[in-house]
């Protein structure tokens, strides 16, 4: 049970350890303050793309 434990505990560390300098970058890209400017980059890229008509 202990070892078990052990294991569960390094894979916890280990996951934070590699995925927290990511989810500190996307929670600082995400803030409320820098929304505006992501929303308005997102529309420019949605409605500059060029259609694709069909015959």
């Amino acid at each position: 049970m202990f070892l078990l434990l052990f294991f569960v505990l390094l894979i916890q560390f280990f996951t934070f350890w590699v995925f927290e300098p990511f989810a500190s970058f996307l929670a600082y890209v995400l803030e409320i303050r820098l929304f505006p400017i992501i929303a308005l980059i997102g529309l420019v890229f949605l409605f500059s793309a060029k259609t694709i008509e069909k015959n």
